[in-house]
């Protein structure tokens, strides 16, 4: 097996949901191994207080390697876990299965929508995040100012308001960030 850099990315200090992904390689003949030992640390860590849910993504194979991803309520849950005993019970028990982490990273608010799925690349630089964020949200602002807006004022405002932040939010998270991260992905990558 060759050498490959470890990209270690520390948890930043702020409260926002916190994704960690990683990245492991697993030797031919011992993804059965790996497959146990792998589902056995992620149901653990889904016991810890603030775990919001994993993923487990199998090698497309070769060389490619296999995905485990923790999302966390913050970045304390995410510490609890990373530092916990469960856990390092985990890594005490691996030996022998004959699997390498290859990458690492932690991906915190909007990164998590420039993260290409698979990819271990860093997500693009604030202000290019920012620039594809607003692209996203002017035009949905205007179409919930034009269309939504006027349904809305005979509520009060702290439920108009909420109203149009979720159906806003929705939009953004299922429509306008996929499409301004695809149309800008050159850009994004650059």
């Amino acid at each position: 097996m060759t050498a490959v850099s470890l990209e270690h990315t520390t948890v930043p200090a702020d409260t926002g949901e916190v994704t960690l992904l990683i990245a492991r390689r697993v030797e031919p003949g011992h993804e059965a191994s790996f497959e146990r030992w792998a589902k056995g640390i992620l149901e653990s860590a889904a016991a810890f207080p603030g775990h919001l849910g994993y993923g487990f993504f199998r090698s497309s194979g070769g060389d490619a390697p296999w995905f485990l991803v923790h999302r966390f309520r913050d970045t304390e849950a995410c510490r609890t876990w990373q530092e916990s005993p469960e856990r390092a019970a985990w890594f005490a028990d691996c030996d022998g299965h004959h699997h390498t982490e290859i990458a690492r990273r932690t991906l915190t608010g909007m990164e998590t929508w420039f993260a290409k799925p698979g990819s271990t690349r860093p997500a693009p630089p604030r202000w290019k995040m920012a620039i594809s964020a607003t692209l996203a949200i002017y035009p949905l602002s205007v179409l919930g100012g034009l269309f939504l807006t006027p349904h809305l004022t005979a509520l009060p405002l702290l439920l108009s308001s909420a109203l149009m932040a979720c159906v806003l939010n929705v939009l953004m998270t299922y429509a306008a960030m996929p499409a301004v991260s695809r149309l800008l992905r050159g850009w994004l990558a650059s």
